[in-house]
């Protein structure tokens, strides 16, 4: 089995593409997949990069 590497770390910001209206979010924590951000707009999420390639922006 593979490890999981994640391009994501906390402290980034990142905009979900699906769903703009959330405005920037700041990535809380990286657990594999599992990428927690906490959204202006919308407040913690729990995103799973699997199926959601997430902005980088900052």
């Amino acid at each position: 089995m593979r490890p999981i590497i994640s391009f994501y770390e906390p402290g980034q910001l990142v905009t979900h593409p699906n769903c703009p209206d959330w405005g920037v979010g700041q990535v809380q924590s990286v657990t594999g997949h599992r990428v927690t951000i906490n959204f202006e707009n919308r407040g913690k999420v729990l995103v799973n990069a699997q199926l959601v390639d997430l902005i980088v922006i900052g």
